[in-house]
């Protein structure tokens, strides 16, 4: 298995990533398997984000709020 050739290298670096590899191995597991995607969420954050930048520094919280309630 390729961990364990890993984990037996001499390259501290490249046994400390197999190592976080196996520590989250159930994460690791289920985001190549699974179908599900958070894809749609960041692109509405990301929008989000983009309206606040617009605005920085131009209006406070209530037309702030107002133009983040419009775009989303």
């Amino acid at each position: 298995m390729w961990l364990s050739a890993v984990e037996a290298s001499s390259i501290p670096q490249l046994r400390r990533f197999a190592q976080g590899l196996l520590k989250d191995k159930n994460a690791v597991v289920a985001g190549l398997t699974l179908s599900y995607s958070n894809g749609p969420i960041e692109a509405q954050v990301h929008k989000l984000k983009l309206v606040k930048r617009s605005m920085y520094g131009r209006a406070k919280l209530p037309l702030l709020r107002q133009r983040l309630l419009h775009a989303a």
